[in-house]
């Protein structure tokens, strides 16, 4: 069945230097013909592969040249998409590249689905669909590490490591049915020990993976970080101080900020999702009540809290409230404005708050900011351990469907220690290489494929 041929608009629209337009599919060739006349004395056919040309793209109707563009076909199957393919690369603005486009859609290709470039990478074998996700990771990166990570997916680190336990598991498969098919033949390799052996072999190995699944995912999603106080403590300074820039306005007077505040920090390769909130108080101004109301629906989402707590002054009202909110939850308790001088009674917060972590700032003359961006790396670090080395899941999908395959094994071994026919035990491990299929794409269901893709952005 012949594939549709489709374009789309690969760069973000707006001015830029330049905007690229993708082809793939088995008309690419014919409809870039017809539009795309060369400067040089060469005719399409005679253009050679994963060359640039210089020539205009002209319309076939009006004849005008719409723009001077370079453009560059790939044969299949040695494509993006290992299709046939063709990118034209014309001039960034609005009206240049949104015409060329309108001009391919009008010549016969059809606008592309979100992601569906990549997804025919995959379809057609070029590449499995953990890297085909990884590619949405290397887009998304926040930190240099969440890169890297993603381009150790992309290269097919994490597919070669769930392969190795596919294999793994699909020879054991078959010597348990070469034991249930052929009970009469001596088939010494089919014993309960050996058996055994191989599905503790590969839970042990899912389990390093499943171990790094904590850091993986923060690299890959950030960690949710709620700036939370009473108002006038600093917590806006706080914000600006850790983003090195001023976004939060600040001001002596209670209330200032009455929104959300969202902005991403780096902390040594670990993306920091920063969110200010609005001072906790009791008010009778609507909008700042929104506010409040808001910034404890983070409280209850987030994955650390910062503390703020003016420490030039004793406790009030308002942070009693505040520590009943944050005690039973992840906490470092910043104590600002030390500049002013220390007059809060240390020993009454840590009693109120045992176990939690303090750490004493001035926000407005930028002390003791790198001292609290150490302490949450190491607070994160210590929970999921190193980020430096090894192979690190990073999708949530990819984390539950090893989880899902460990369960299976786990089943699976436990058949085997109790005696239980052959056949149950088949079964327990057939479940788990089609677990650990939906990370590669061996055993993934189209509605699923679908979800995957969707996410990605038009053109990719």
């Amino acid at each position: 069945m012949k594939e549709d041929t489709i374009a789309a608009i690969s760069t973000p629209i707006g001015e830029g230097g330049i905007g690229i337009i993708r082809i793939s599919g088995e008309d690419s060739f014919k409809i870039a013909k017809k539009l795309f006349f060369p400067k040089s004395k060469v005719s399409f056919e005679e253009m050679k592969p994963r060359t640039m040309y210089l020539g205009n793209i002209v319309d076939d109707e009006e004849k005008y040249t719409v723009d001077e563009v370079l453009l560059v076909k790939f044969k299949a199957p040695f494509s993006y998409t290992a299709e046939d393919m063709v990118e034209i690369h014309s001039h960034g603005g609005f009206t240049a590249v949104r015409k060329i486009l309108n001009l391919v859609l009008k010549n016969g290709a059809r606008l592309a689905e979100p992601g569906e470039f990549t997804k025919r990478a995959f379809i057609n074998g070029r590449i499995d669909l953990s890297q085909a996700e990884a590619v949405i990771d290397i887009i998304r990166a926040k930190t240099d590490k969440a890169l890297k990570i993603a381009v150790d997916q992309l290269k097919g680190k994490l597919s070669e490591k769930i392969k190795e336990v596919m294999e793994s598991l699909l020879n054991v498969i078959a010597l348990i049915e070469a034991n249930i098919d052929f009970p009469e033949e001596e088939i010494p390799d089919a014993t309960p020990e050996i058996i055994l052996d191989n599905i503790e072999k590969n839970i042990k190995e899912l389990e390093a993976l499943k171990e790094r699944a904590g850091a993986g995912r923060i690299l890959r999603e950030g960690l949710s970080t709620v700036i939370i106080g009473k108002p006038n403590v600093g917590k806006s300074s706080l914000l600006n101080a850790l983003l090195m820039e001023k976004r939060a306005i600040v001001t002596d007077i209670p209330g200032t900020t009455r929104d959300i505040i969202e902005e991403y920090i780096n902390i040594k390769g670990i993306p920091i999702k920063i969110i200010d909130t609005a001072g906790i108080r009791e008010t009778k101004d609507l909008i700042e009540r929104i506010g409040v109301e808001r910034a404890l629906e983070k409280v209850e989402i987030a994955e650390l809290i910062l503390f703020v707590v003016d420490a030039s002054k004793d406790l009030g009202e308002e942070d009693y409230k505040i520590i009943e909110r944050v005690k039973e939850k992840r906490t470092l308790v910043v104590l600002n404005k030390i500049d002013l001088g220390l007059k809060l009674d240390e020993e009454k917060v840590k009693a109120l708050l045992p176990g939690k972590r303090i750490i004493k700032i001035s926000a407005l003359k930028d002390e003791g900011i790198e001292r609290l961006r150490k302490e949450i790396y190491d607070m994160i670090t210590n929970e999921v351990g190193s980020l430096e080395e090894g192979i690190i899941i990073t999708a949530t999908r990819h984390i539950e469907a090893v989880k899902k395959a460990v369960e299976s094994l786990k089943e699976a071994k436990v058949s085997v220690e109790n005696n239980l026919p052959m056949e149950i035990t088949a079964i327990y491990i057939k479940e788990a290489w089609e677990s650990l299929g939906e990370i590669t794409g061996d055993s993934i269901k189209e509605n699923l494929l679908d979800a995957i893709f969707e996410n990605f952005c038009i053109g990719k």
